[in-house]
């Protein structure tokens, strides 16, 4: 009798009926409700305290699955999830409106840089730590005089021997006051502008690390400038080639900017529409600006999803991210204008109860800076009018 020829549609819808069933068993009602505040958001890290007994249950279950980093291999706290499974996951998180169990720069932008450049060691001990939420990273790339031109950073790392010496100064470096760790771009060569970076890992309780809050115009301080002064870094703390940091660095940054482009799609909240159904039920004009909104919110989904897959595959162009990164800021500006929009004359109240202390002006306000941080949306613009549209030099 001939052998059953295998089914992977099969396989796949089993595969979602058991992920429905296991989210219907683990996800708490509380988990499904839109993000309110960053105290809602899950970072983790040393200092990290849970903020109710229900999102601890959450994340305890999807660590103990793989499910923080479920396309990572289980060797590094994944799931192993190949490309369809992870998509299902997904797709089945978003359709119950499950919160991300983790957020983290770890997940979504360090770690696919280790995966691709680190040593075995370094992704052992890095990729746990970071799917268990253990460890909460940030980014030190920019400079006071090194923003868009990153290649021109001066923080420098004197070779010791077994260590080097780093001295310098970082600024825009989200969440640093917080963070226990830092992925770090240092010069350690300064005869060549490109080749004579290097990327190093190190501890933010280290002896000469300090931090300071930058206030925004939303009146909160996500950013912070970064000082280090005689830090000392261990040489296995290196990812990567010696003074070929740049490659890692921009194979981070196609990932952060993936990162940023998720601004415009609102994360997992419903649809406008439907969050504002009360303030625009009057307005026709109003529920046409929404409509269409929510049908460009799917576009780029749809475009998105099929630029990841186009990535993980080796067939994505290399400026992809950038397009996705403009196209997301847009689109995350365009909410929030929409939003001030339905609020009134409400929105525009700093300190109320009617504006929520302040919560839709401080968020359109946020998105002012989405066209300036992982590069700025006129340096995008001409990396696509150049390598995707292939435009001459005006």
């Amino acid at each position: 009798m001939a052998e059953a020829a295998p089914n992977p549609a099969g396989d796949l819808d089993a595969f979602r009926a058991e992920t429905r069933e296991w989210l219907d068993a683990n996800c708490p009602p509380e988990m499904r409700l839109p993000v309110q505040d960053e105290d809602d958001v899950c970072w983790g890290g040393r200092d990290w305290s849970f903020k109710s007994p229900a999102q601890k249950s959450w994340f305890d279950a999807c660590v103990a699955k793989g499910y923080t980093v479920p396309d990572w291999p289980k060797a590094y706290g994944g799931a192993g999830l190949d490309a369809a499974r992870t998509k299902i996951l997904k797709q089945e998180m978003a359709r119950i409106h499950a919160r991300p169990p983790l957020s983290s720069f770890g997940i979504w932008m360090l770690g696919p840089a280790l995966l691709h450049f680190g040593t075995e060691e370094q992704k052992v001990h890095y990729l746990g730590e970071i799917a268990r939420g253990e460890i909460r990273w940030c980014q030190g790339y920019s400079e006071p005089g090194a923003g868009s031109d990153l290649v021109s950073l001066q923080t420098f790392g004197r070779d010791e021997g077994d260590h080097w010496v780093v001295n310098g100064q970082k600024v825009w470096t989200s969440y640093a006051d917080k963070a226990d760790w830092i992925f770090c771009l240092v010069r350690t060569d300064k005869d060549d502008k490109y080749r004579g970076i290097s990327f190093l890992l190190f501890d933010m309780a280290s002896e000469g690390v300090s931090t300071k809050p930058i206030k925004l115009i939303s009146g909160n301080s996500p950013f912070c400038e970064t000082f280090f002064d005689d830090v000392k870094v261990p040489k296995d703390q290196i990812v990567g080639e010696l003074n070929r940091g740049w490659d890692v660095a921009k194979y981070l940054l196609g990932h952060e900017r993936e990162m940023i482009s998720g601004g415009g799609l609102g994360g997992a909240m419903v649809s406008i529409g439907a969050a504002f159904k009360a303030e625009a039920k009057a307005d026709p004009i109003l529920r046409t600006d929404f409509a269409r909104f929510d049908v460009d919110t799917l576009a780029f989904r749809a475009m998105a999803e099929r630029f990841v897959d186009q990535m993980k595959s080796g067939q994505g162009h290399p400026a992809q991210p950038n397009m996705m990164k403009y196209a997301g800021t847009e689109l995350n500006k365009r909410r929030h204008e929409l939003v001030m929009t339905a609020g009134g004359s409400d929105a525009l109240e700093w300190d109320s109860a009617a504006s929520d202390e302040g919560k839709r002006p401080r968020g359109w306000l946020r998105t002012k800076a989405n066209s300036i941080e992982g590069g700025t949306s006129e340096v995008m613009l001409n990396v696509i009018a150049k390598r995707i549209l292939e435009l001459p030099d005006a």
